[in-house]
């Protein structure tokens, strides 16, 4: 299958990232990471709202009342209603000078938050998980560019990409303790472009963001390429699959690094896309320690 996505808001993102659909609010979150700020689309309202973020904001999870931003080193709840931001915890040091980068939830309500060198100036990065009682503990070491992170729907696997390596890779997961192990490629080098984030749909298939090849792929559990997504824009970013039947794929895309000639080639670069796909996805999880504003 292919199929063309068109855009759902003409938000012009520098750098769009973590979209996540709320089942709860029937409304889609996002972030764009370089000119700071939440953003929120009520799709059958057809509104579209953005608050500006203090500093460079990695990533946005779901909460019980409002939701968690990744901003440059810590985790913030902010509540949409009362504009309240409150940093809650730090996951890195000011000394390592790294920023977030992209976070989900998994089944269980763990936070899974990836840290990076900005604009992936040194392989500095790590992969952290939130538990319950806000303990972070490091997952993953060495990391360039973290992104991807999605769970198989049987809750087995874990996927994860460093997009400096170039493929999606695939881990055993515990569910009940968060652990990994046995990772292998799941997503390899000869699909076009680079991998960005990801959604896992009901069916177990990964849909990944290629940035640079303007696509998004449907991605079998056994690693092969079924379906394909063009865009008119070359960096796509990450994938949600949200709507009321949780069956429209939503897009974020960037135009940071694009001359004004590929911009002029590309007057949708940074918008926000959507397209209706035959398999539904999973309700997106809900960070288990949000609390009431």
């Amino acid at each position: 299958m292919t199929a063309t996505a068109t855009v759902a808001v003409a938000c012009g993102n520098i750098l769009g990232k973590s979209v996540t659909w709320s089942s709860r609010e029937q409304v889609l979150y996002w972030v764009d990471i370089r000119a700071p700020a939440l953003h929120r689309l009520d799709p059958k309202l057809g509104v579209h709202d953005s608050w500006p973020m203090p500093e460079l904001c990695g990533g946005v999870v779901l909460a019980e009342s409002g939701v968690v931003v990744a901003l440059r080193r810590h985790l913030a709840w902010f509540n949409p209603a009362s504009l309240l931001l409150e940093r809650f915890l730090e996951i890195e040091p000011e000394d390592l000078d790294n920023r977030l980068n992209d976070a989900k939830c998994d089944r269980r309500g763990r936070l899974w938050v990836g840290s990076m060198r900005d604009f992936a100036a040194a392989t500095t990065g790590s992969l952290y998980a939130v538990d319950f009682a806000l303990e972070v503990k490091q997952m993953l070491a060495n990391v360039r560019i973290p992104n991807s992170l999605g769970w198989s729907p049987d809750n087995k696997y874990m996927y994860f990409a460093d997009t400096g390596e170039g493929v999606v890779r695939r881990y055993s997961f515990d569910l009940a303790s968060g652990m990994i192990d046995n990772s292998v490629v799941h997503i390899g080098t000869e699909v076009d472009g680079r991998p960005e984030g990801s959604a896992v749909d009901s069916e177990g298939f990964v849909w990944n963001a290629r940035y640079q090849a303007g696509i998004v792929v449907r991605v079998d559990p056994k690693g092969r390429v079924v379906a394909t997504i063009q865009l008119p824009a070359s960096q796509p970013t990450s994938c949600a699959l949200g709507g009321p039947e949780l069956s429209t794929l939503y897009i974020t895309t960037a135009k940071q690094k694009l001359s004004d000639e590929e911009l002029g080639r590309q007057p949708a670069a940074g918008h926000l896309f959507s397209v209706e796909v035959e398999v539904a996805g999973l309700p997106d999880t809900e960070f288990r320690m949000a609390r009431a504003l």
